[in-house]
Formats: C-alpha cells, structure tokens, sequence
C-alpha cells in the first residue's frame, strides 16, 4: 500500500529532494536528485484545501458553505495555503472588500458606496 509523504517531517525545515522514482507497472526506476513542486510540499489541512478550492472553481463562498464555517475563516485558511505555497499574502482590493460585504449583507449599499468613492 502506498503512503502519502510524511511532510512536514518533525524537527526538519528543509525540503525534502526525490532521489528515485518507481513506475511500477512498467518497471522502470529512475534515479537522481529531483525537486517536489511546492505543491507536493503542502501541509496536509492545506492540500485538502486546495483540492476543495480546486474543485468548487476558486469560489470562496462555496468553500464557507461546503465547510460550514464563516467567510473570514475560510480567506485565513487560503491565506495560510497562499504563505505555505510561498506566496506572500495580498492585500485585499478596497473596492473588492466593499463588494464582498454588500454581497453578504454586511453593510448597506450606501455604505458600499460610500467605500467605493474612496
């Protein structure tokens, strides 16, 4: 049975290198020194993530309801995904910020237009 990569591996900050690679029903091994993507290297709460934020087409929102946790949990968890990744975490667009209160009824559209002007 195969097991999935003991990433991360306890007391180790480095990342790890392939040195072989099996392709069983062929029967053909290769060996070297090959670098994991940096998805490989995921934590495994920020691989299900992603495969979840994958499968609902980068919809945030489906992402809340699917979990069913609240908006700003699910934009911490994508954030901490975005640093594990190594990217460094954007800030949010005003204007988009507005848009996403006035969708979830947070504020009114005065209030949303009001930030707009900004």
């Amino acid at each position: 049975m195969l097991k999935p990569l003991p990433i991360p591996f306890p007391g180790v900050q480095e990342k790890p290198i392939v040195t072989e690679l099996t392709f069983v029903q062929s029967d053909v091994t290769v060996k070297g020194h090959f670098e994991l993507n940096e998805f490989a290297t995921l934590n495994p709460d920020s691989l299900e993530f992603l495969r979840l934020y994958i499968k609902v087409r980068g919809n945030l929102k489906e992402v809340e309801r699917i979990l069913g946790i609240s908006y700003p949990t699910v934009r911490a968890r994508f954030e901490a995904m975005l640093r594990d990744l190594g990217y460094e975490p954007v800030e949010p667009d005003p204007s988009e910020l507005a848009l996403d209160l006035l969708e979830r009824g947070e504020i009114t559209p005065e209030e949303a237009l009001r930030r707009l002007k900004k």
